[in-house]
């Protein structure tokens, strides 16, 4: 094994472990646990809500305060991804990328919480709505955009981000259509044509492919980067130092429809998702197994808390938010119809847990919530908006 092979297996087993060892040619390092330079480091995590409108404008309300900045524009959005510092604003010319500047270093037994200053990062330039997927660490690895016009696979430097800078490790040209591109440590995987591929920072594939039909849907976990495929999911981490690619495929007597949007309390190993009008799936990466629970209604939305309840959010077509026992999917709270309107109109409406609360935009509505899903789904806070809200993230976490 080459030194740079073996350094990028030393990466992703951090990674599945729950903490991603940056290179060392980056500023953050093991060392300054997730520090940049020019960052404040604070006391508590400087918790934030940033929206993007439909003309592109960025805000950020802060938590602690309540009060709203502009942090710039970009161009109109068609679609919305966040890894919780960064934002990447999607439209069929490319994707735009937003610095919040607030994040978490997770060094799994303990937390470190920065501040900089928010700002536009800059432009990937791609043909079609890109998918976006991301690590849980904003300082660390890469990030990965699948163009499916172009079928062009793009992993960019995270740890240039972190500096400001948008710099692309490899653009790999695959099949059009649908695909993703999913870091896991210093490696990264590419999925397309019927195929995950894992490759080095600089495109090397490293071992053979593994076969994944219509891969949609991805999220890591503490266990590793799951991709959504249609029998299942593939889990990639590291066993006995070597990078794995795992099949977790559905139940032999499975039925309901596959997952294709997975969701989660940030870096928990249990993992939510819809199964068409029949059910929830819930992933659980360490046992590398699937439970099938029923919805008591119709839900167009669900994120797993995976706390000590078992606590499942999820959101009805009239705006309702679920508290729901992961267990057996009964209810135990819910909220008046907070996002009706926004959700009758197709508008983008995000349902984000975090430990303690819960986040929801209302575009058409032109408001956020803050809920707190342990106390009977308890509106805490509602916050009106001079600017429509279309795409939300929870920045800072």
């Amino acid at each position: 094994m080459s030194r740079t092979s073996a350094l990028l297996l030393v990466a992703l087993t951090g990674c599945a472990s729950g903490h991603s060892d940056p290179p060392s040619n980056s500023e953050a390092t093991a060392d300054t646990h997730g520090e940049i330079v020019g960052a404040a480091e604070l006391a508590e995590p400087a918790l934030g809500l940033t929206s993007i409108d439909p003309e592109g404008r960025v805000f950020h309300l802060d938590l602690l305060d309540e009060s709203t900045a502009k942090i710039g524009t970009v161009r109109a959005p068609e679609a919305m991804h966040s890894d919780g510092r960064y934002l990447f604003a999607a439209d069929s010319a490319g994707v735009s990328i937003v610095d919040s500047g607030v994040w978490t270093w997770d060094h799994v037994d303990h937390f470190h919480y920065y501040r900089a200053e928010a700002k536009i990062l800059g432009d990937v330039d791609g043909k079609g709505v890109a998918t976006v997927a991301s690590s849980n660490s904003s300082t660390t690895g890469g990030t990965g955009l699948f163009f499916p016009e172009s079928g062009e696979a793009v992993l960019l430097d995270t740890v240039a981000l972190s500096r400001g800078d948008v710099k692309e490790l490899f653009r790999l040209k695959r099949q059009p259509g649908a695909g993703l591109v999913v870091p896991a440590g210093s490696l990264a995987a590419v999925a397309s044509g019927g195929d995950v591929t894992l490759h080095t920072a600089d495109g090397e594939q490293v071992g053979d492919s593994v076969g994944c039909v219509a891969p949609e849907g991805t999220i890591t976990t503490r266990v590793g980067a799951v991709i959504g495929c249609d029998d299942g999911a593939l889990l990639i981490h590291v066993e006995d130092e070597k990078p794995v690619i795992e099949q977790m495929p559905y139940p032999d007597d499975a039925t309901a429809r596959r997952a294709t949007e997975f969701s989660n309390r940030e870096g928990r190993p249990g993992v939510a998702a819809l199964a068409g009008t029949d059910g929830i799936w819930m992933l659980d990466t360490r046992a590398r197994s699937w439970t099938l629970i029923p919805a008591p209604e119709p839900l167009v939305q669900v994120t797993a808390v995976a706390d000590a309840d078992t606590n499942v959010l999820g959101l009805t077509p009239d705006g309702r938010v679920l508290v729901l026992d992961g267990d057996s999917g009964a209810v135990r709270a819910a909220s008046a119809p907070l996002v009706g309107d926004s959700l009758a109109a197709r508008l983008p409406v995000a349902l984000i847990a975090d430990q303690q609360r819960a986040y929801l935009n209302g575009p058409a509505e032109q408001r956020l919530w803050e809920i707190d899903f342990v106390d009977g789904a308890r509106v805490a806070r509602e916050f009106t908006t001079a600017h429509t809200p279309l795409h939300l993230a929870e920045a800072g976490r």
